[in-house]
């Protein structure tokens, strides 16, 4: 059958899918470190709400092979797969576990963090939405959740890599390029998206991010009068 390169990935789940690595070892090495690095580490946090909130935006409003109504599996689709009966673009239905499962645990790491409280050098700029004994708790789990990312990431690091080198299916280069060649006619380029559904993504997740840094907590109160001299 004639091959033709079709298009998978718009731009912004491109940008989506980098930035997301990039700012995810930036949090992690600034988080491991911590000292004088921990603001740093918080300001990438910030960073990962807005990109996830994006997503979560694009999931519903991008182009088709972004969209979770397309990719999101259920048992039967699932069961297909394992059997060799699923043909189609973008997630397989075990990416598609993966890519959910990446983004809960992400979730919980970004709102753990905005409340967290090491009592040493960060506190969250949410921390005053809970109580101390959560924020503690919070805290906790947020250190451990650390590794069943990097577990989650190596896990899907190495699915790559098996279907590179054993089903000689290239994942990769299609995050590149957004493109990827195929031989079945049934299969379409991504549609929809666009500059408007863009633009309503970020501006929901500037409006989240902002809301996330405390930009609604309430204002402190004013420092006490100073009391005159007395002289």
């Amino acid at each position: 059958m004639e091959k033709r390169r079709v298009k998978v990935w718009d731009v912004p789940t491109m940008l989506f899918h980098w930035l997301l690595v990039l700012l995810t070892i930036a949090a992690f090495v600034t988080g491991f470190l911590g000292g004088g690095l921990i603001e740093a580490h918080g300001l990438f946090g910030l960073a990962i709400a807005g990109l996830l909130t994006f997503r979560l935006a694009w999931g519903v409003i991008g182009s088709t092979y972004a969209r979770f109504a397309q990719f999101v599996p259920g048992p039967a689709r699932v069961f297909a797969y394992l059997r060799g009966q699923w043909h189609g673009l973008g997630h397989n239905p075990l990416g598609a576990c993966s890519v959910l499962g990446l983004l809960a645990l992400m979730l919980f790491q970004v709102a753990s963090g905005l409340v967290s409280d090491d009592s040493i050098a960060f506190t969250g700029p949410l921390k005053t939405l809970v109580s101390q004994s959560t924020a503690d708790q919070l805290t906790g789990l947020h250190k451990l959740n650390v590794w069943l990312i990097v577990g989650l990431v190596s896990l899907h690091t190495l699915s790559v890599i098996f279907y590179f080198v054993v089903k000689k299916n290239n994942l990769l280069t299609p995050m590149f390029t957004g493109y990827k060649t195929v031989d079945d006619p049934a299969l379409e380029s991504a549609r929809g998206g666009g500059w408007l559904p863009f633009v309503v993504a970020v501006l929901i997740a500037v409006g989240v991010v902002w809301v996330a840094n405390g930009g609604l907590n309430p204002a402190p109160p004013p420092p006490p009068p100073q009391a005159a001299p007395a002289w």
